[in-house]
Formats: structure tokens, C-alpha cells, sequence
């Protein structure tokens, strides 16, 4: 008699258990996949004198971190099973959010250094061993990470998107411009090619020398070309970039023809690695 009211009650017990278990998973909230807290911060830092270049209100966001750290937190309260259950939209824009959210951490959590001049550049928060790309000083998917491991390791390792590299901004004056919006699953395409139309059109960063048959491009072009040769999106070099977006946004009948005839040279600009604070520009 004992044994069985002893089994009757352990089973009771573990029905219970279950039960409960099921009710906290339901209780637990799916992730917000518009971002939308994200947006909140970027539309409260990110400043725009020309709607082709942006720069952060550092010193503002350095104030008051409290929700892009919160932000962040849900961000590293993903799981990798979570993760594996969405979409390649979901997976594409969440990965990015986090890529320049924990950017503009790094930054605010050193601004005292650029604010009392002890750094400049981003590259001023790494040291001779460890660049500050390769410091791990968040967790995403379960694991300790660095911001290189998620350009490198996820997103140009799991995607094949080359247009992310107008999108990715790692704090420099010479990088994309950084949106006062989150990515989002529904628009993400949109936005990235939205981005490098922007990012090509601004003549600081990309420029159409007609004296010269040259184009002047950002070095990430150069860098990252390898990408752009994979015949991803159709391109196969550079020059197929460039007939895609610049002929869309050239307004010059001479710099059309110029583009169609792709008979011409390409050189590449210094980058600027001064911090895109709005007291750089």
C-alpha cells in the first residue's frame, strides 16, 4: 500500500512540475523582432545635417544608457535553439542591430577616454595585443563574443548579403551612416539597398571623377572586394556594383555614360578613423 500511494505521489508531483514548466514557457515573451527600443535609441542620438552621412550624440547617449543597455540585454537573452527557429530576415537583421548596438556600447562605456581626449579613434580602445574588434565584452547566442565574431564569423560567414558592408558601422568618421532605425525582417532588403545607395552617393566617403575617368571609393570596398566577386546579388567585381547603384542615383547625363562604359580606373580614399561623434564633423 505504501509503495503504491509513494509512486502515486511522485507521479503527481512530476505532473505538476510539468505542468508548471509549461506555464512559465508561456509566460516567457517572444523576441520583439521590429527592434523597436533599439529604434527609440537611434532616433535619439543619431543626428543627420545632409540625409547622407550621420553622426552620434555620444556624450547624450553616454548620459543615459539605461535603454540601450536594456536593449542589448534582451539581445543577449536570445538563445542559440531560440535563434535557430527564425528566419534568414530575422536572423539577418537581429545580427546587425546587435553588430552596431554593441558598437555604440564599446564607445559609451569608454566616452570618458574621448571626452577627457585620452582617444579618438575606436582603434584607441584596443592595445598591442587585442584590437578592440576582438575584445569579448558581450554575450550573444549563448557565448562570450567580439564584435569581429560577429561580422566575420556570423554574418559574412552565414549570409551572403555584400551589401551589409553599407550597413555595419563601427564608429568611424569614414564608416556608412549609421540609421536612426533598427534593421527589421520585413524591410531589411529595402533598408540595405537603401544604404549603399546613400553610402555611394556621398561624395566624402565615394566620388565620380569625370577629368580624371576615375572613381575615388571607400577602402571597405577594397577590403571586403572579395565579396562583392562571388557573384552574389550579380556581382562579380566592383565595377558591377557600381552600374547597379550609381547609375540609379547619378543625375549628371555625363557621369551615366560615364558608368555604362565602366572605362575607367578606381582608386581608393584614406579612412578617416576619428569617432563619429557630432563633435568631429
Amino acid at each position: 500500500m505504501s509503495d503504491v500511494y509513494t509512486i502515486t505521489k511522485r507521479a503527481t508531483k512530476n505532473s505538476l512540475l510539468i505542468a508548471g514548466l509549461i506555464m512559465l514557457s508561456n509566460t516567457v515573451q517572444a523576441f520583439e523582432h521590429q527592434h523597436t527600443e533599439f529604434t527609440k535609441v537611434l532616433k535619439n542620438v543619431v543626428v543627420s545635417d545632409d540625409e547622407k552621412q550621420t553622426r552620434v550624440d555620444y556624450a547624450k547617449l553616454s548620459a543615459n544608457p539605461s535603454s540601450l543597455n536594456a536593449y542589448l540585454a534582451s539581445l543577449s537573452a536570445v538563445s542559440e535553439q531560440e535563434y535557430e527557429t527564425w528566419s534568414d530576415m530575422q536572423q539577418l537583421s537581429f545580427l546587425m542591430n546587435a553588430y552596431n548596438g554593441f558598437t555604440l556600447k564599446l564607445i559609451v562605456d569608454n566616452y570618458k577616454d574621448f571626452a577627457a581626449g585620452e582617444a579618438e579613434s575606436i582603434k584607441d580602445l584596443g592595445s598591442i595585443f587585442k584590437s578592440p574588434w576582438k575584445k569579448e565584452f558581450f554575450t550573444l547566442l549563448g557565448k562570450e563574443r567580439h564584435l569581429d565574431g560577429i561580422e566575420h564569423g556570423m554574418i559574412r560567414e552565414w549570409f551572403t548579403y555584400p551589401r551589409i558592408h553599407a550597413a555595419l558601422v563601427c564608429a568611424a568618421v569614414s564608416c556608412p551612416p549609421l540609421r536612426n532605425e533598427a534593421f527589421v525582417e520585413d524591410k531589411v532588403i529595402a533598408q540595405l539597398d537603401e544604404q549603399m545607395k546613400l553610402f555611394l552617393s556621398d561624395d566624402s566617403r565615394n566620388k565620380i571623377n569625370l577629368k580624371e575617368k576615375q572613381l575615388v571609393l571607400s577602402p571597405i570596398f577594397n577590403w571586403y572586394s572579395d565579396d562583392f566577386e562571388k557573384g552574389y546579388q550579380g556581382f562579380n567585381k566592383i565595377e558591377d556594383l557600381i552600374q547597379t547603384y550609381q547609375l540609379d542615383i547619378a543625375n549628371d547625363p555625363q557621369e551615366v555614360e560615364f558608368l555604362k562604359t565602366q572605362k575607367f580606373t578606381i582608386d581608393y580614399f584614406d579612412y578617416d578613423w576619428r569617432l563619429n561623434d557630432i563633435s568631429t564633423f
